[in-house]
């Protein structure tokens, strides 16, 4: 046990001395850091009640859910005609009035077309509805019409995806400690602590980031598309860059939702800002295929309905790859990036509220969180040293380095520092001097026993490192727990306990051992003074 090779004993000080060095960007201002080479620029975040930041108020385009009903309403009647034996052989499909009609060419094959499509209904909750009703006009006119009861279920599921997108978009890493909660039928609260560029966030927030691949209509009229009117099967939609309209089919190729990565890169050919990305499985053998039969013609990149780009399909794209080029900047493609791997906003949300929270009530708290744990620490160095004398001095040397690794390692992380985080902060230090009372108590106890000095001093770290590692992993089951079902105030508390549990166990246990075996190493003493 206190026999420490090379190799361990430079990786123990080099461990400490990375974290300490990643601690000390957070206590200079941010302008002072920004002067300093790239690699030092990590610091911990403030949350909301210690930095202040933004409050957002987000409503959502509730219209927007029923638009896309109707929309993916009429893409099953399509599919359900088609793809099922007999085919059904249907006329124009029409959404006039907020429903969807077609008629049924073969009357006889009515009833089978009612069947199909009432498969496609879903129970809407506890209501005892179903989403839609499918009835019959005409002799062999159907018509299905959106249930209330199935749009309140639609747009509760939208704010709960929409939710949970917002969040990914803000803080991708789960490390900022936002909060993103939904109020009443369609609002989402946001709240970013430390914000400093609040439009940069609403432009984020704001763009549905609906990734769309289509065909361009070549048989279009460039008179008719310039005046806004496209063929049948094909709609026009302008270019994100301003220089004018194309007329695209209007089933896609493929669309985000087969999207599984999207990162910020740059184009081999002329090096300037691209987003690149990748399909999934099915994605990328539907766009291989798509591709094969249609080379040689152009294809639209869509976002949020507007064209970035129609570049033409020089060649099969097998590898389920493709790039995104548009006049990006280097920060407007890592911001598309993030956008994509977020996943698309099932429905528009807009800005109805925005405020800023100051930090002046967080000042007060920071200083009174630093007092609190600066009078804490002061006693407990106070009562280790009169207790233990070495040993409790070594103790003290495990809580200053341990303070310095917990803040060390938040910085590497960018975690967000919050009131309760304070809490658990002075916390871990309870936890790191209970590590070492353990072991020190322990190894009196061997000396009591008649044990000599090394062997008194190993059997203690070894018999109570046992208990400290059983005691410490049930807190650590525990803050996960709280991380994984928690949010705001709760996660930030439960960041700071993880991350102090495990560093005071490295340096109650690890560190001062190493420290106590180079001075029994060095001194070599008959008897120790515990």
């Amino acid at each position: 046990m206190l026999d420490f090779p090379r190799w361990k004993v430079w990786l123990v000080w080099i461990t400490i001395a990375v974290c300490i060095a990643y601690s000390i960007p957070s206590f200079f201002p941010k302008e002072q850091v920004a002067k300093w080479p790239a690699f030092t620029q990590v610091r911990f975040n403030l949350g909301l009640d210690l930095a202040g930041g933004s409050h957002i108020l987000l409503e959502a385009e509730t219209g927007d859910v029923a638009k896309q009903r109707l929309e993916q309403m009429v893409e099953t009647v399509r599919s359900e005609m088609r793809r099922n034996q007999p085919r059904i052989d249907i006329g124009d499909i029409s959404l006039q009035g907020g429903q969807v009609s077609f008629m049924v060419r073969d009357p006889s094959q009515v009833d089978a077309a009612v069947e199909r499509l009432r498969a496609q209904t879903q129970g809407a909750g506890m209501t005892g509805q179903r989403d839609w009703d499918v009835s019959v006009v005409d002799s062999s006119r159907i018509i299905l019409k959106p249930t209330q009861a199935g749009l309140v279920r639609a747009v509760d599921d939208a704010l709960a995806v929409a939710r949970d997108v917002v969040a990914r978009r803000i803080d991708p890493d789960g490390t900022k400690e936002v909060t993103v909660i939904r109020q009443g039928s369609n609002r989402i609260v946001v709240q970013v602590p430390g914000l400093e560029d609040p439009e940069a966030l609403k432009t984020l927030l704001g763009k549905t980031a609906k990734l769309e691949f289509k065909l361009v209509d070549l048989n279009a009229d460039p008179a008719a598309v310039a005046q806004g009117r496209a063929p049948v099967g094909s709609e026009v939609l302008r270019m994100a860059d301003g220089t004018g309209a194309i007329a695209v089919k209007r089933q896609a190729i493929i669309s985000g939702d087969q999207l599984v990565d999207a990162t910020q890169g740059y184009d081999q050919r002329d090096n300037t800002p691209v987003v690149n990305i990748r399909f999934d499985g099915q994605g990328s053998r539907r766009f291989a295929r798509v591709t094969q039969e249609n080379t040689g013609k152009p294809f639209a990149i869509i976002l949020d309905n507007q064209v970035l780009s129609a570049p033409n399909i020089n060649e099969p794209i097998l590898g389920g790859q493709a790039q995104i080029s548009g006049g990006f900047t280097v920060e407007s493609a890592n911001q598309l990036a993030v956008q994509l791997r977020s996943g698309k906003l099932p429905v528009a949300l807009k800005v109805v509220q925005e405020s800023t929270v100051g930090p002046d009530l967080g000042a007060d708290s920071i200083q009174k969180g630093i007092i609190a744990g600066i009078v804490a620490t002061l006693a407990v160095i106070l009562f280790m040293v009169v207790t233990y004398m070495r040993f409790g001095v070594y103790t003290t040397l495990a809580l200053l380095v341990n303070a310095f690794m917990i803040l060390g390692i938040m910085a590497i992380f960018n975690a967000t520092l919050t009131l309760p985080g304070i809490a658990g902060f002075v916390l871990t230090i309870g936890a790191a001097v209970d590590a070492n009372v353990l072991i020190n108590e322990r190894i009196r106890e061997e000396q009591r026993r008649g044990r000599g000095t090394l062997q008194a001093v190993e059997f203690g770290y070894k018999e109570a490192s046992r208990a400290i590692f059983d005691a410490n992993i049930t807190n650590v089951i525990s803050a996960a727990i709280m991380f994984t079902f928690g949010s705001g105030p709760v996660r930030g508390f439960a960041v700071v306990l993880a991350i102090g549990i495990i560093t005071s166990v490295f340096t109650g246990v690890t560190f001062t051992r190493l420290l106590v075996a180079d001075y029994l190493k060095r001194n070599r003493p008959k008897e120790i003074v515990i």
